[in-house]
C-alpha cells in the first residue's frame, strides 16, 4: 500500500479523486479543506490522482453558507508512477494553484497545493508597515552573469534581467568595472556586455509602469575592478552615472538603514558594496544606502554586522571544495532564513547566497543546477533543487491533528540559474511572504 498526502494551503476545497484500477473498482473521492491535510491510501503509485474544485453549489450546501468566490471548473492529472524526489506538478494557465510533488519516502509522497500569486507585484499584497527585514525576497547572485561559461555566467541567456524583475526577482547583484569611462557589468575578469545605464533603465522602467510601481527592487552594487581603479573613483562614477540615468538620485532610497515597504514603494534600495566612507555622497557613508560593516571572504559558518536597528545575518560561503559539499552547504543557506535560536535585542535579517563555486569541480552551473538525472536518482542534485525540496517540505508540515503548520521563513536569497532545473525556486520563495504571520508585531497589523 502507498500514501500520498494532500497538503491544502489554497483557499478552495479540493476534490481529490483516486482513478479505478485496472482490477475494475471504481473512484474514491475525498475533499480537502483549505489549511488542511488529507493522507490518501493507494494500492500503487501508478493509479491516477485527479484534483479539481469542489463545486460551488456543494461548497455552499456543505457549509449551510454562501459559497465563496467561483473557481473556473478544472482538472489537474498528477503524475505518481516516476520516482522524481520532486516534481512541479502540470497545470492549466487557469489553474488558480500552483502543485507541487515530493517524495518523503519511497512508500509515502506528499501532494503540496499552494494559490497562485502574481510574482511581477507580490509586494502590492504586504502592508506598508512591514519592514523589508520581515519579508522572503528572492534574487539573483551576479544579476547580470550571463557569458563566460563555465567559470564566469551565473545566469541563463534566457533570464535576462527584464523577465527577472517580473518573474518575482527583486535582489539585484550588479558587479561592475570602469571602461572607457564608463560602468560595464563584469564578473571577476570577464565583460558582461550590459552598461550601467541600460540596467538602470530596465529598473527603471519596472518601478514605473502601471502594475508594478508599488514593488521595490535592492541593488548591491560591487566594484569588480578593486584592484586596478582606487575605490574613490569607482565611487563617483556610480554617482554621476545614477544621477544622470532615468529617475536619477530621486529613484533611490539612500539611507543606511532597512526601510519599511511603505517607505520603499517605487524606489530602488542602495546595498553598497563599494564607497568606502562614502566621500562624494551627501551625508557620507550614511547616504549610499545599506553599508555593510563587514565582509569577510567565504566565511563558512557566516557571519552578522548591524546596520542600524537591524542585525544583518549574511551567509556568503562561496568557495566549496567541490560538488561533494553541495549538501552542506544547502543546509547553512536555508538555515539561515529560519527565526535566529535566541532573539537577539534587535531586529534582525537575514541574507543568503544559494551560490557557490570552486575549481575544478564545483563551477557555478553545477553547484545550482546539479548534473545528471539527479530526479531518478542518476546524477547529482544541485542546490536550487535542494531548497525547492527544504521549502516545499516547510510549507507541508503539519501538526498530529492535520492542520498545516504555519513556517516562518524571511530573508533576502540569491541565487544563480534561479529557474533551473524548474522555475519553482522563486514561487516557494514568494509564498513565504504569506505564512509565520504574527499579527500586531513585526508591522503585521493586529486582528
Amino acid at each position: 500500500m502507498r500514501r500520498i498526502t494532500v497538503v491544502n494551503r489554497s483557499p478552495h476545497v479540493v476534490v481529490c479523486r483516486i482513478e479505478p484500477t485496472y482490477r475494475g473498482t471504481g473512484s474514491e473521492y475525498y475533499s480537502v479543506l483549505p489549511s488542511d491535510t488529507e493522507t490518501l491510501k493507494l494500492p500503487s503509485f501508478r493509479v491516477g490522482l485527479v484534483l479539481a474544485p469542489q463545486l460551488q453549489a456543494e461548497k455552499a450546501a456543505m457549509f449551510d453558507e454562501a459559497a465563496p468566490t467561483a473557481v473556473d471548473d478544472f482538472a489537474i492529472r498528477v503524475p505518481l508512477s516516476l520516482g522524481a524526489k520532486w516534481i512541479a506538478v502540470p497545470v492549466p494557465e487557469e489553474c488558480p494553484w500552483l502543485v507541487y510533488r515530493v517524495k518523503v519516502t519511497k512508500r509515502h509522497h506528499q501532494l503540496l497545493i499552494l494559490p497562485r500569486r502574481d510574482l511581477s507585484s507580490f509586494l502590492s499584497e504586504i502592508p506598508d508597515s512591514v519592514s523589508l527585514s520581515c519579508v522572503t525576497l528572492p534574487g539573483t547572485h551576479d544579476t547580470m552573469a550571463f557569458y563566460g561559461w563555465p567559470i564566469s555566467q551565473c545566469q541563463s541567456l534566457d533570464t535576462p534581467l527584464a523577465v527577472q524583475l517580473a518573474s518575482g526577482i527583486r535582489v539585484l547583484d550588479i558587479r561592475l568595472a570602469i571602461v572607457d569611462n564608463r560602468l560595464i557589468a563584469y564578473h571577476g575578469p570577464y565583460p558582461q556586455r550590459a552598461a550601467f545605464q541600460e540596467i538602470l533603465s530596465f529598473i527603471h522602467a519596472f518601478l514605473t509602469a502601471d502594475k508594478t510601481k508599488r514593488e521595490t527592487v535592492i541593488v548591491s552594487i560591487k566594484q569588480e575592478d578593486f584592484r586596478t581603479v582606487p575605490g574613490e573613483v569607482f565611487s563617483k562614477l556610480v554617482r554621476d552615472e545614477i544621477t544622470n540615468g532615468p529617475g536619477g538620485l530621486d529613484m533611490w532610497f539612500l539611507d543606511n538603514r532597512i526601510p519599511l515597504i511603505g517607505e520603499a514603494r517605487g524606489k530602488v534600495i542602495m546595498f553598497s558594496r563599494f564607497g568606502g566612507d562614502g566621500e562624494g555622497w551627501e551625508n557620507g557613508v550614511e547616504g549610499i544606502g545599506i553599508h555593510p560593516t563587514t565582509w569577510p571572504d567565504s566565511k563558512k559558518d557566516g557571519f552578522t554586522w548591524d546596520c542600524k536597528n537591524t542585525v544583518v545575518r549574511t551567509h556568503d560561503w562561496y568557495n566549496i571544495p567541490s560538488f561533494l559539499s553541495i549538501p552542506e552547504k544547502t543546509q547553512l543557506a536555508t538555515e539561515i532564513l529560519l527565526p535566529p535560536p535566541i532573539d537577539p535585542p534587535l531586529p534582525s535579517l537575514a541574507i543568503t547566497f544559494f551560490s557557490a563555486s570552486g575549481f575544478p569541480l564545483a563551477f557555478p552551473p553545477t553547484i545550482a543546477r546539479g548534473f545528471g538525472w539527479p530526479k531518478v536518482g542518476l546524477g547529482v542534485e544541485g542546490v536550487n533543487a535542494r531548497v525547492v525540496r527544504w521549502l516545499a517540505s516547510m510549507l507541508g508540515a503539519a501538526d498530529a491533528s492535520g492542520r498545516v503548520k504555519d513556517p516562518r521563513i524571511r530573508g533576502w536569497t540569491l541565487a544563480d540559474f534561479y529557474a533551473d532545473p524548474e522555475p519553482a525556486l522563486v514561487p516557494l520563495l514568494v509564498e513565504c511572504n504569506f505564512h509565520g504571520r504574527v499579527p500586531g508585531e513585526e508591522g503585521w497589523p493586529a486582528l
